[in-house]
């Protein structure tokens, strides 16, 4: 996707495309392919039946839109989302917005109480429960089940939902949850649920998540209390819409913008690759490859724990006594000593990655597999694996490191459900 055309001071407005309760939505000159979002001092709720000017909820939605969508293109998803432009308005992909809107629920609240009676609020779902409504204000936004989605035509995807497509959206949908509720999760917040939309790129045709998510989207409550509840359900709950009222709303949702500055706030995690000798930095290049997309810090050392002991074990010491995670991975071949000997002298994680030959693999990965008893590293052959299960260990404690995971988790699953498609096109062929 190229980049928006713009002059010496950024891209240009043109016509108004579209205006909704909340925002403004306008093509930028001499670029068909991204538009220019302005939010409003608008709040609305129930259908705009209930709605109301509220100084500097512009800038607010603004800066939290900015936020989340910053955090989830870092983790993997592919969204609409560019860039602010200034406290109001951002840079986005130019899509054909998809009519439904995609609701995951963690905590039965609300709405779905009404519509399942029996169901005791403060239900937890697990797995997440997944819901689709259909956008027509007219209507109420009806809730529609899977089979009502795949069957009706929509122009934005020319034609009926494909179930791909469904899949597709379902599948990042429930990842965006699992993603901002860790992210949320650090910041002693409950995300309750959540709504999103998707769009089709007018250039390339891909589905990407699209519109706003601010603090109208979600149910968020801190500590887990629904009596501290930050989100536009205090908006919805007033009945005086007082001075006093207004302004309650406004410092919720000033909080919200403020405490996502937390999102990206976490240890510093270092993966400490040694390296028994010259001859294995091919494999240690492959590591640092991989290290480098899931944005983990990484320190490259060569040593022998045969040949130098004592200044492999100086090197272990001093990454012991630093106060943020490190993690260990060990490159050595034939009798490998090294992995063994850091874990013997390490509380630490320590991961095993030798290079061994196919050919060498029965006999040369021994001495990795077979360690002393008290000692805890484990052995992977593969670059890639040695990354992954680092940063899956970082994972259990940084919801930044977890998020580009299950991002991953989110593009293997798309590209194997693409291939699927794929491979059935060419069969009816």
């Amino acid at each position: 996707m190229a980049d928006a055309k713009e002059s010496a001071a950024g891209p240009i407005k043109a016509e108004l495309l579209s205006e909704g309760k909340t925002k403004q939505i306008y093509a930028v000159k001499d670029d068909p392919h991204h538009v220019i979002v302005v939010n409003k001092d608008r709040i609305t709720a129930h259908n705009a039946q209930i709605a109301h000017d509220l100084e500097g909820k512009a800038e607010c939605s603004n800066a939290t839109n900015a936020k989340i969508f910053t955090y989830l293109n870092t983790a993997g998803v592919k969204t609409s989302f560019r860039r602010l432009l200034d406290e109001s308005s951002y840079l986005a992909r130019r899509c054909r917005m998809v009519p439904i809107e995609w609701v995951t629920r963690r905590i039965a609240t609300g709405s779905f109480l009404k519509r399942n009676p029996g169901v005791e609020e403060g239900f937890r779902f697990s797995p997440l429960k997944l819901e689709t409504f259909f956008k027509d204000d007219a209507a109420n936004d009806p809730e529609w089940s899977k089979a009502q989605v795949l069957s009706i035509s929509l122009p934005e995807l020319d034609g009926p939902v494909k179930e791909w497509q469904y899949n597709s959206m379902a599948s990042a949908t429930i990842a965006v949850f699992e993603m901002l509720e860790r992210a949320w999760a650090a910041q002693r917040c409950t995300l309750v649920d959540m709504k999103i939309e998707f769009g089709v790129d007018v250039e390339t045709g891909e589905i990407l998540l699209s519109d706003v998510i601010d603090n109208d989207s979600w149910r968020l409550w801190e500590n887990g209390k629904k009596e501290l509840m930050k989100d536009k359900q205090v908006y919805r709950n007033l009945k005086d819409f007082s001075v006093e009222d207004m302004k309650r709303v406004k410092v919720n949702y000033t909080w919200v913008k403020d405490k996502l500055d937390g999102f990206t706030d976490g240890p510093q995690n270092t993966v400490v690759l040694l390296m028994g000798s010259a001859s294995d930095a091919a494999v240690g290049d492959d590591i640092k490859k991989h290290c480098e997309k899931l944005h983990l810090k990484l320190d490259r050392r060569i040593m022998s724990a045969h040949k130098v002991t004592e200044q492999t074990l100086n090197t272990v010491r001093y990454y012991n006594s630093l106060p943020t995670p490190v993690v260990y991975i060990a490159v050595a071949g034939r009798s490998n000593g090294l992995g063994p000997v850091v874990s013997g002298n390490t509380t630490l994680p320590v991961i095993n990655c030798p290079p061994v030959k196919k050919q060498e693999q029965t006999h040369d990965v021994w001495s990795s597999l077979s360690v002393p008893s008290g000692l805890g590293c484990s052995t992977v052959i593969y670059p890639e694996t040695a990354a992954l299960h680092a940063a899956s260990i970082f994972g259990l404690t940084d919801h930044r490191v977890w998020s580009r995971l299950r991002g991953l988790q989110l593009q293997r699953e798309l590209a194997l459900q693409k291939a699927d498609l794929t491979l059935q096109e060419q069969d009816v062929l």
